[in-house]
């Protein structure tokens, strides 16, 4: 379980409050890194990310369950401060859709109808659950 109270968990923190996207790295079946862009809430310890069933990433981690995270670079030059997690990500069947985590929903509604979408259709389209409990954080401020 990943300790957020030491200093560096405390500046790790704020970003996890106040970021829009995060990087989800997984890997492919030849053991190439796949980064990708995604929606996420902090909840009960954990990153909870909500995908489409037939997407690469969701098969990615059925067959290897280690993962990545990582913000954006504050500057252009990649200065600034680094956080990166590890850990593992499991589908987790007894999440409600994401249209009814009010956490979830009162971050992303907004971007939800950029996507010419309801949050009742996107929950159905992005209808898995993946949540990624860190084990290990790095970086620098």
């Amino acid at each position: 379980m990943l300790d957020l109270n030491t200093e560096f968990g405390h500046f790790a923190s704020k970003y996890i409050e106040s970021e829009y996207f995060i990087w989800l790295t997984t890997v492919d079946a030849t053991g190439t890194p796949q980064p990708k862009p995604v929606w996420f809430i902090w909840e009960a310890g954990s990153f909870l990310i909500f995908s489409q069933p037939q997407a690469y990433k969701l098969k990615h981690i059925l067959k290897n369950p280690n993962v990545s995270l990582h913000f954006n670079t504050v500057d252009a030059k990649g200065g600034g401060p680094l956080i990166v997690f590890t850990g593992r990500a499991i589908v987790d069947l007894d999440c409600p859709p994401a249209h009814q985590v009010r956490a979830y929903l009162q971050k992303y509604e907004n971007g939800i109808a950029t996507l010419d979408s309801t949050p009742e259709r996107f929950g159905a389209t992005f209808s898995t659950a993946l949540r990624i409990r860190p084990t290990k954080v790095r970086g620098w401020e």
